[in-house]
């Protein structure tokens, strides 16, 4: 059936007197949106951040009169309507329409993402089946997509993986079907750690090939490469726990890095590693290198 969809223009202080003055005249949901494509990258904890100018977006029942709701906003809220748009919209298949925006995507010369209702594009490939989704990562962000082409450019074979703050497991298991002989995968999120493991079996990997640890669980050991695709903030504060597990001579790979962070980082890790050049995709960096020798 269709909607009648609302869109405010708020402020983070009007964010909840709006959203509960829409939930009270009916809205069967609530969304908020960025309206100037400003990134929210490291929210202090128990915080839920919004953009500086955020667009309100509310659903209603067809039949909802526009002309009321404006009129019962302002009694509600005791103030004049901010900038807004009220528009009818048609009901859709909203999966159908979320799968039709994702298709295969390669990444270097072999490794391609195929999600699962499409064939493979070169079935000779290697190819990882993982759905699209919001919850970890997927290969569609530029700082996933910079390690996965990092990872497809390594000679793997019989090397032990490490993938800090592994989320979906996207990079450990593309590690691993690229021709690694084991790897384990971290996380602080549980459910982060059990979406590793639905996928890797998804892709055939055997349990006894891929292990996963919440952080406190973590075995001490090295690794023959790492990879940590997080934030700059937790990658500059963790540098010296991410730097103890690569073994000397080991390969590290670090993205979640915004280009004006990318000083920062490589500060924190110039000193154990022999950094290669930063690469960046839009607005995002990779920083990759190899570990000194200790002496």
């Amino acid at each position: 059936m269709p909607w009648l969809q609302v869109r405010i223009a708020i402020t983070p202080e009007q964010a909840a007197p709006y959203e509960d003055a829409l939930l009270e005249l009916g809205a069967v949901s609530v969304t908020f949106m960025d309206a100037e494509d400003q990134p929210i990258f490291e929210p202090d904890l128990g915080t839920t951040p919004l953009w500086t100018h955020t667009h309100l977006l509310a659903l209603f029942e067809a039949d909802v009169d526009a002309s009321n709701v404006s009129a019962h906003l302002q009694l509600l809220t005791g103030a004049p309507l901010p900038e807004h748009q009220f528009e009818r919209i048609e009901d859709q298949d909203w999966e159908r329409s979320w799968m039709d925006d994702f298709h295969p995507m390669r990444f270097g010369q072999r490794l391609w993402i195929v999600p699962s209702w499409h064939a493979a594009p070169e079935p000779d490939a290697v190819n990882l089946a993982l759905d699209p989704g919001l919850a970890f990562g997927t290969g569609t962000h530029p700082t996933t997509a910079l390690c996965l082409e990092w990872l497809d450019a390594q000679a793997l074979e019989e090397q032990n993986v490490l993938d800090f703050g592994c989320g979906s497991g996207i990079l450990a298991i593309a590690a691993l079907l690229l021709g690694a002989k084991h790897a384990c995968g971290t996380d602080i999120d549980s459910q982060a750690l059990e979406a590793s493991r639905d996928n890797a079996r998804r892709n055939a990997i055997e349990d006894a090939r891929f292990s996963l640890y919440l952080p406190e669980a973590m075995p001490d050991g090295t690794f023959d490469v790492v990879v940590a695709n997080i934030l700059a903030g937790p990658l500059v504060a963790l540098a010296p726990t991410i730097t103890r597990h690569v073994r000397p001579s080991g390969r590290l790979a670090l993205s979640g890095i915004l280009a004006e962070q990318a000083d920062e980082v490589r500060q924190a890790y110039v000193q154990d590693f022999d950094l290669d050049p930063t690469q960046e995709k839009d607005g995002w960096v990779r920083i990759s290198g190899r570990r000194k020798s200790i002496n």
